[in-house]
């Protein structure tokens, strides 16, 4: 079987669907789902009521999930546009490495280790 290094929308698809688990699972309710790279937020839901917009990104090691810095900008422009709506803004980073070698790209395919501490909100 030829190994393909995952592609960067790959990667991103991977990480949102990693985030839309916990979601689902802690009860959210989806009003839309946008997988398109670049384009926030991608999560638009609802709990007990209230609006919540979630920026995810996948981060391939060896980036760091835990450094919003990079992010910062593009965070303050969603928070500032989700209270329009009196909605929360929550950044849900999600690192991942190649299980066997985490000096190599995570493969098609291949075991990956998950690096994600939940969403955190940006206020």
């Amino acid at each position: 079987m030829e190994q393909r290094i995952l592609t960067e929308q790959e990667l991103h698809n991977l990480a949102m669907n990693i985030v839309g688990k916990e979601l689902e699972n802690d009860g959210y309710e989806f009003l839309a789902v946008n997988s398109e790279l670049r384009k926030n937020p991608q999560f638009v839901c609802t709990k007990d009521k209230k609006m919540s917009f979630v920026v995810v990104k996948g981060i391939e090691y060896p980036g760091d999930p835990k450094d919003m810095e990079f992010f910062r900008a593009d965070l303050n422009k969603m928070r500032d546009h989700a209270l329009k709506f009196e909605a929360r803004t929550f950044y849900a980073a999600v690192g991942l490495v190649n299980a066997k070698d985490h000096n190599l790209p995570v493969y098609l395919n291949e075991e990956y280790v998950v690096d994600y501490d939940g969403l955190v909100e940006i206020k």
